[in-house]
């Protein structure tokens, strides 16, 4: 096969497509769901694919007018230490990621948003599991209280936006879904911001 026609989107599933020939739910948790299936691969041969059905997530920046944004201190018990995040949060059952975020915005930092705009969507962890989170910009904001999970201990991190991009660079923030929705938001407020800020 030629190599141009690899750039045909249906030439390349049809190379690469795996195809479920059986589908075994072998955990039910509260959050998520960990099926095994059998699979059929592209050379007709078979194999087994462990993997985790996930609702979905939203994350979003909240960024003031001084160009600061609002940031979340909190421990992960899978990792054990203290991450750096964006407000972000599982979409609940029938729930538009719009509102996921809104509300999520509201929960764990305590703020609400007239303004909210989805800037792009990423897979998290593809090898094993199907989520996809939603990446949300939110402006006009209003400071309220925090509502946070009986099992959720947050800290809000109020720094200026541009900071949290070089600490992207340092290291200091980690967690993939913050990179990526700070990156998300960073590269649309460029564009499109409501007002100007230092990025």
């Amino acid at each position: 096969m030629k190599d141009e026609s690899l750039t045909n989107p249906g030439v390349v599933t049809s190379l690469l497509m795996e195809n479920t020939l059986e589908s075994e739910h072998v955990y039910d948790g509260p959050l998520l769901q960990v099926y095994t299936d059998r699979v059929e691969l592209p050379d007709k041969t078979t194999s087994t694919r462990d993997w985790i059905k996930h609702p979905g997530a939203s994350a979003v920046v909240p960024v003031f007018e001084d160009g600061t944004i609002m940031l979340l201190k909190q421990f992960r018990y899978p990792a054990r230490k203290v991450f750096i995040e964006v407000p972000a949060g599982k979409l609940d059952p029938g729930e538009l990621p719009h509102s996921t975020a809104k509300r999520e915005l509201l929960e764990e930092s305590g703020i609400r948003c007239k303004q909210l705009v989805e800037v792009g969507s990423f897979y998290p962890a593809i090898g094993y599991a199907d989520e996809i989170i939603y990446t949300f910009v939110a402006w006009d904001l209003k400071i309220e209280t925090q509502n946070e999970d009986d099992d959720e201990f947050l800290l809000n991190y109020r720094i200026p936006f541009l900071q949290a991009i070089k600490m992207i660079e340092t290291g200091e923030i980690s967690d993939g879904k913050t990179i990526c929705t700070l990156l998300h938001a960073a590269m649309w407020w460029k564009k499109n911001g409501p007002f100007k800020i230092e990025l």
